[in-house]
């Protein structure tokens, strides 16, 4: 009876037991694997900074220049190659050893210009325009409303933004040929930092009314001055690589101009990118001297991820960056047509800008009643539906570091460590990965634990975020405003 009574029960205690021996068996072999992925894992980590080195040790310049043709992305830099700061002044410019660069093709036209094709850079009669403008608020505490983005050295290379932008057109245009447009709470950081700008060619606007006034004022004056001038507008803030692909577009963009188009230059796109505008490529437009330009079928609005992930798969369309290029002359033409009270605004002003005391008066009188609007909605869009506005297809590398998760992808750094922008050895991390770091302040940041974050710390103020929200600071920019911390804006 006893017997009996405890077979069941024995056999439910030995199958209990051998389940038990099948999970312990299953952990163990588990354990076995982890182990090994992660014996891979450092043997991956080990042949990835040994190629790192290699190629560190083993790129050269081409032909002496900081980019070689086509489009070029940063090689992976050093700690010690990195710029104490930013901030520039004009007595005091970090004299830095720069990293090499990865040359990566980028096939986009059918007659891709792989370097610049003529002897002398110089084009006659082409002026350059850059607009500096805004605040790059997504970059804020960095920048600031009394000292932007583009009087930043971003890429700790010894140079702001707006020096990169006079130094990679200066060669096109010349110091004469060379204007820039800002507002009055720039100028001064701008004359320090770009000495040669001559003063007719500073183009001071009384106040922000969006690009289509910024490079209307230019166009207007430049054609006053000039009738046959071609004008090609360039923003201050963006950053570019592969300087001969990109004289070759601006090259090929003026033989267009020519002709009465509205030029833009479209640029390959990385990713799809729901932070720019596209431009659709329609029929080419068949200039022998133009190979690759298109006439522009479309602008398109900044899409939501699919339909930016639909656009790059059909091959027929790039991001619009803003370059613009085009006869002055045309360029009021356009205005006229589509704005005429904007035309009969910047003509006037343009009539006076050379006189200094009728200038001031002028522009008390006009430019306040100047309609706020961008060129791509003023005149590209409706000139693109008559079939007046061209693209180039560029092949050289572009970002308008628009945020701190852009600005992150444009630094170098060590295997699995945040990006530094300022002095390294503030910064100490246990345990992290990605993310950038901005030890503004002078004291020591430490981090452990935490990925991919966005530490900003000045002297006046900390802002801390994530990579994946860097997009939205200009909300809390907005709080400030309203929360009664203007001073440090």
């Amino acid at each position: 009876m006893s017997s009996a009574a405890n077979g069941p029960q024995a056999n439910g205690f030995g199958n209990i037991e051998i389940m038990f021996k099948q999970i312990m068996d299953v952990v163990h072999k588990s354990q076995m694997e982890i182990a090994e992925l992660r014996a891979e894992t450092h043997e991956l980590r080990q042949a990835n900074a040994s190629l790192e080195r290699q190629i560190k040790e083993g790129m050269q310049y081409n032909n002496g220049s900081r980019f070689p043709t086509g489009f070029n992305t940063p090689a992976p830099g050093s700690p010690q190659l990195r710029a104490k700061s930013p901030f520039l002044t004009p007595a005091s410019i970090p004299s830095l050893a720069v990293p090499p660069t990865i040359c990566v093709p980028s096939p986009l036209g059918d007659n891709m210009l792989t370097s610049y094709p003529w002897g002398n850079r110089e084009i006659p009669g082409f002026y350059v325009v850059i607009p500096a403008g805004g605040a790059g608020t997504r970059l804020w505490p960095l920048s600031r409303e009394g000292h932007p983005k583009f009087l930043l050295d971003l890429t700790l290379k010894g140079r702001s933004l707006i020096q990169a932008t006079w130094d990679r057109l200066l060669p096109l245009s010349t110091s004469t040929r060379t204007a820039v447009v800002a507002g009055p709470a720039h100028v001064k950081g701008i004359t320090e930092q770009l000495p040669d700008l001559l003063g007719h060619n500073l183009l001071c606007e009384p106040s922000a009314k969006d690009s289509m006034a910024a490079i209307g004022l230019a166009a207007a004056v430049l054609a006053h001055r000039d009738e046959n001038a071609i004008i090609g507008s360039f923003a201050a803030d963006h950053m570019i690589s592969g300087d001969d692909a990109f004289l070759s577009a601006v090259a090929e963009a003026v033989e267009v101009a020519k002709q009465d188009y509205l030029v833009t230059i479209g640029i390959a796109p990385s990713h799809p990118s729901t932070g720019f505008g596209y431009v659709r490529l329609g029929e080419k437009v068949g200039l022998a001297h133009a190979p690759n330009a298109r006439l522009v079928s479309s602008f398109k609005e900044k899409p939501d991820a699919r339909t930016a992930a639909a656009y790059i798969k059909t091959g027929n369309y790039r991001w619009n960056a803003g370059m613009f290029v085009t006869k002055a002359t045309f360029l009021m033409d356009l205005l006229k047509e589509y704005k005429p009270e904007m035309h009969a605004g910047l003509t006037r002003i343009a009539a006076a800008w050379d006189d200094e005391r009728l200038r001031q008066r002028v522009l008390d009188e006009v430019w306040p009643e100047l309609e706020k609007i961008a060129i791509d909605n003023a005149v590209a869009e409706p000139a693109a539906l008559d079939r007046r506005v061209a693209v180039v297809p560029a092949t050289f590398g572009w970002d308008d570091v628009g945020d701190f998760s852009s600005l992150a992808d444009l630094l170098p750094a060590e295997a699995n460590q945040p990006r530094v922008l300022g002095d390294s050895s503030l910064v100490l991390t246990e345990q992290v990965a990605g993310g950038i770091v901005v030890p503004g302040s002078g004291r020591l940041v430490t981090l452990l634990g935490v990925d991919d974050l966005v530490i900003v710390d000045m002297p006046d103020t900390l802002l801390v975020t994530t990579r994946a929200r860097s997009q939205e600071v200009k909300r809390i920019v907005k709080r400030c405003k309203e929360s009664g911390f203007k001073q440090l804006l």
